[in-house]
């Protein structure tokens, strides 16, 4: 995935994280990863009404996002985070908040003057 030169995501990177979180299964599929590692589809379903063949679709969207690999684990398919995409992801909206702050400040200095 594209980056710039201080480990963030580049705009078609961020685009495709963000729409790729950007959907409430997937936004749960992400916690569970993060609350308990890597899980199979089975886990992964368990206690949800979405099929395992929806959680799969929607494992190959954040996959494509770099979101999320799956590994062979004997006969399962075993699914982790990538951690540092949500980091990279974080960094960006780190550095849209920074803009917006400084674009404030200069607003507030031109109508106080």
């Amino acid at each position: 995935m594209p980056r710039n030169g201080r480990g963030t995501l580049a705009p078609k990177g961020a685009a495709r994280v963000f729409a790729s979180l950007g959907d409430e299964t997937r936004l749960r599929l992400i916690v569970r990863l993060c609350e308990y590692g890597p899980l199979s589809i089975t886990r992964l379903t368990a206690g949800s009404r979405v099929t395992r063949q929806a959680v799969t679709k929607h494992l190959r969207v954040m996959e494509r996002a770099g979101l999320v690999r799956g590994m062979r684990r004997g006969r399962e398919n075993v699914w982790q985070l990538e951690a540092y995409r949500l980091e990279q992801a974080q960094r960006y909206i780190g550095l849209i908040s920074a803009r917006w702050k400084h674009a404030i400040e200069r607003l507030r200095t031109r109508a106080a003057n």
